[in-house]
């Protein structure tokens, strides 16, 4: 039998919504969605180190990430109580997903956390196991354990795998931060869009029902989405915002998009992801 490491490097890749519909809301208050899911290759990267005294510890401080608002740490700690593993482990978060941004930063490090240890304290538990574990985390952690681009329905979590050509995406990411809870308790928020009865879709298909609402009480937001938008009718806010993206058949015409970005916005040229980079640790 091979013996487990003690000690794991892994990536977390952030997402895209192609598009975000928001189509209800139930009774508990979540919100209904309908959206499809894309990997793209920015990531954050997690080095754990398994510990024998069953402690769960980060390796440093975060900037604006709270000890207690750590979706590593709560990952791992959920992941130790469903297990009753006796290890424990150090996690070290080298940060490159911006905060805020709709990309999605926090639940894929969650995810990649959750994977990873499921190898690391060699627990072999099946990956529907670790997505139900994710789900308690955020909606969006089941995507990230999934294997690749998925249509996610429900409130996020009915999940059905997708399958899309590699396309480059311009991003546009104002220096705000976007709080995912602000906007959909907004009382501007349409909660009623129709739901597709497809699972193929044309390019430029749907909208982000968030944007509007992200827009309005974010110039700059505003101004990511526009610049984009001289380059692509296509062009819409990701998530809750307030990162903008563009999606080009080549890197060559996402990178002349970045051109039209206004110098106060960080740009970055990324490629969608066929697979998560730990789509066999499960």
């Amino acid at each position: 039998m091979t013996r487990p490491p003690a000690a794991l490097v892994v990536a977390a890749p952030a997402k895209v919504n192609l598009f975000l519909h928001v189509t209800g809301r139930r009774a508990d208050g979540y919100h209904t969605l309908e959206t499809a899911f894309a990997l793209i290759d920015w990531c954050d990267t997690i080095e754990l180190t398994r510990r024998d005294d069953g402690a769960i510890v980060r390796a440093r401080d975060l900037p604006a990430i709270a000890e207690a608002d750590d979706l590593t740490l709560r990952a791992a700690r959920a992941l130790k109580s469903a297990s009753g593993s006796p290890y424990g482990v150090t996690i070290d978060v080298e940060k490159r997903i911006p905060l805020g941004a709709g990309l999605g930063g926090g639940s894929a490090d969650a995810a990649s956390v959750l994977l990873a240890l499921n190898r690391l304290w060699s627990l072999a538990r099946p990956r529907a196991e670790l997505a139900a574990i994710g789900a308690t985390l955020g909606a969006d952690v089941p995507f990230f354990i999934g294997a690749g681009p998925a249509l996610a329905r429900g409130i996020g979590d009915v999940l059905t795998p997708l399958s899309m050509p590699t396309c480059w995406l311009a991003l546009a990411i104002p220096p705000v931060h976007v709080s995912t809870q602000a906007i959909f308790a907004s009382l501007q928020l349409t909660r009623a869009a129709a739901s597709t009865k497809i699972n193929v879709f044309s390019e430029g298909y749907g909208r982000n029902d968030l944007e509007a609402i992200a827009v309005s009480g974010f110039p700059a937001v505003a101004g990511a989405v526009d610049a984009l938008r001289r380059s692509s009718p296509n062009a819409r806010m990701t998530g809750s915002g307030g990162c903008a993206f563009a999606a080009f058949a080549s890197e060559r015409d996402a990178r002349r998009a970045m051109a039209a970005i206004p110098p106060n916005i960080a740009g970055r040229v990324v490629r969608t992801l066929a697979r998560h980079p730990l789509a066999d640790f499960a």
